[in-house]
């Protein structure tokens, strides 16, 4: 049971005794660094329910636990602030509780609780993987693993954009263009090469407007009369027609992308459950439109078209049909997510990734689906996050408009390795060791700082930046993982011994390191609340703080007292281990080795 329950128990238990009174929550934080104590009882709170001087009251509950509580030998009151002093034993017995824990902070789902389907990635098939999409994965794949982490079975899941005109145009572009060109015969990654077309579209749409723009038409006339738009018209309706050719062009060039993605996902770690695709879902809605009209959810207009008035609601008017009974966006995300509960019936909720500008489209969703009467509703959550902006000029894609994820990744890595050369940080490992190590260092790098920012804030992402070795960084944090790895490899001792509270003389370096090992738990929770892994990742950066400021303040494997050197060896391997949970959550690794 973590200290803050443990204590809150003992002063129910005192304000019951002393007042007579039933205190239903008690205000608690950490003790501030300039006073004795390690944890604080806020007393402002307590006024409300008992008159009297906030000191005394302090000092009453203060006596009664160190009278009553076993755990605690002092305190001291400052202000409206109870601060008090936890028993050296308590920490010695809580370490030696999880010192053999590698899975502490985690907690096992319950088979037969409810379900999240955290739905992140979710690309369209006519371009590579972008900047956009990176920070989009990374948020959505790590709070999966938070969710899992604090308890909570996961689904992880993506809808695919695999239809419709910018489809059209890259399948369109390619037929006249191509000369049969495939991923094999250009060496371009397949969703590379679909999104290479899709900009020989666009150069050629252009080409045929300034034409028509030429020959006397009006730029908005040229727009819609340019022969390639009309065809790329044309090959949708083809499409939804089912006509055979266009279906084989279709299937053959969304074949080249997904495994070009698949690639991608495969380079940043991340892994789905589930894909939807939208050729698969667009047609869906329309029964629970019909469903929603019979209930009055819904109205029908003069002109046949099928609306909602959310004004009550703070909200507009919007439409969920059109006049002629073809379906809109919120349509679709109507009936996916009615039909991610049928193929996965313990859902019970659900996590949607996906960007800032769409934070209006999910309100009404959410209160769409609420108002249909699903029970599910009630636990849905829009993952809102901000746009990620690089120094101008860094890491364009070869088609010059967009950040690519792969060249990001790979510009990564060669930071990486510049920076390491330049430091002399990996001298004398092999040339694949070192080839190894630049990837992991220039991914774990990106990751962490996207992934320690807010989600709703926007990021000014710099590579170099990303890659220093000082400040709150990955390899700053991986640095220090690796000096742990390190010594435990020196320790000529079995680490696994079990040393009584007795036998250890708690130095004050070694207690508030444990005190923040005890609040890893709580921090996963709270990530897992809040949708945030910027929890975890600032976590860790404290974590790390701490054990370098114990690891400078007093000798470790050069202590002189056996039982000194044992436990902060010990000590020093549950920070190793609390680091790679933590980042595991994040989905970086960490290498024993730097």
């Amino acid at each position: 049971m973590a200290l803050s329950h443990i204590i809150t128990g003992h002063i129910q238990s005192a304000v019951q005794e002393l007042f007579g009174i039933n205190l239903e929550k008690v205000e608690l934080q950490a003790t501030r660094k300039d006073f004795e104590g390690d944890i604080t009882m806020v007393i402002f709170p307590l006024l409300k329910l008992i008159k009297g001087n906030p000191v005394e009251l302090g000092n009453k509950i203060g006596q009664y636990l160190v009278d009553n509580a076993g755990i605690v030998t002092r305190y001291n009151v400052v202000a409206g602030f109870l601060n008090i002093v936890i028993a050296d034993s308590y920490y010695i017995n809580f370490f030696n509780d999880i010192k053999g824990d590698e899975k502490f902070g985690y907690v096992t789902p319950a088979q037969d609780g409810k379900a999240v389907m955290v739905e992140y990635a979710s690309p369209n098939t006519n371009k590579p993987l972008h900047l956009g999409h990176v920070r989009n994965v990374l948020l959505g794949y790590s709070v999966a693993q938070i969710l899992q982490a604090s308890g909570t079975k996961v689904y992880k899941t993506q809808v695919v954009n695999d239809r419709g005109i910018h489809i059209c145009k890259s399948m369109l572009a390619w037929e006249k263009f191509g000369n049969g060109e495939t991923p094999e015969t250009s060496g371009l990654k397949g969703d590379k090469l679909v999104g290479k077309y899709y900009v020989e579209f666009d150069k050629a749409y252009k080409n045929e407007i300034n034409a028509l723009v030429a020959e006397g038409a009006t730029e908005d006339e040229a727009k819609k009369n340019a022969p390639i738009i009309l065809e790329a018209q044309q090959m949708l309706l083809d499409w939804e027609a089912g006509k055979p050719e266009v279906i084989a062009l279709w299937e053959k060039m969304n074949g080249w992308v997904y495994t070009g993605f698949d690639a991608t996902f495969e380079a940043i770690g991340v892994d789905f459950d589930k894909n939807y695709y939208e050729s698969n879902t667009y047609l869906l809605g329309k029964d629970i439109v019909d469903a929603g009209l019979e209930k009055g959810v819904f109205y029908k207009k003069e002109d046949g078209s099928v609306w909602i008035d959310l004004t009550p609601d703070g909200l507009d008017e919007k439409l969920v049909l059109r006049k002629d009974g073809t379906s809109v966006y919120i349509t679709q995300d109507l009936g996916t997510a009615v039909q991610r509960v049928k193929d996965f019936p313990d859902v019970g909720g659900m996590v949607y990734t996906v960007g800032n500008e769409q934070d209006y489209h999910f309100k009404v969703l959410f209160l769409i689906l609420k108002k249909l009467g699903y029970s599910w509703a009630e636990h849905l959550y829009h993952l809102s996050y901000g746009m990620v902006d690089l120094p101008s000029g860094k890491m364009k894609s070869r088609e010059g408009t967009v950040v690519d994820a792969d060249d990001l990744i790979s510009e990564m890595t060669e930071t990486a390795q510049k920076i390491a050369e330049e430091l002399g940080k990996l001298d004398g490992y092999s040339d694949e060791e070192k080839a190894r190590l630049y990837k992991i260092i220039g991914l774990g790098a990106l990751k962490y700082y996207i992934l320690k920012v807010d989600p709703k804030k926007r990021i000014l992402f710099d590579p170099k930046e990303s890659v220093d070795f000082a400040g709150n960084t990955w390899p700053f944090i991986k640095n220090k993982f690796a000096r742990i790895q390190s010594l435990l490899r020196r320790a000529e001792f079995d680490v696994n011994i079990t040393l009584a509270p007795e036998q250890v003389n708690l130095h004050e370096k070694e207690k508030e390191l444990l005190k923040q090992i005890a609040h890893f738990p709580e921090v996963v929770q709270s990530a897992a609340n809040g949708h945030s892994p910027a929890l975890v990742a600032n976590y860790t950066y404290d974590l790390v703080k701490e054990y370098n400021s114990f690891y400078q303040s007093i000798p470790v494997l050069g202590a002189e007292v056996e039982n000194e050197k044992i436990f902060r060896v010990q000590l020093s391997k549950k920070v190793g281990e609390t680091i790679k949970s933590a980042f595991s959550l994040l989905g970086i690794d960490v290498p024993e080795r730097m």
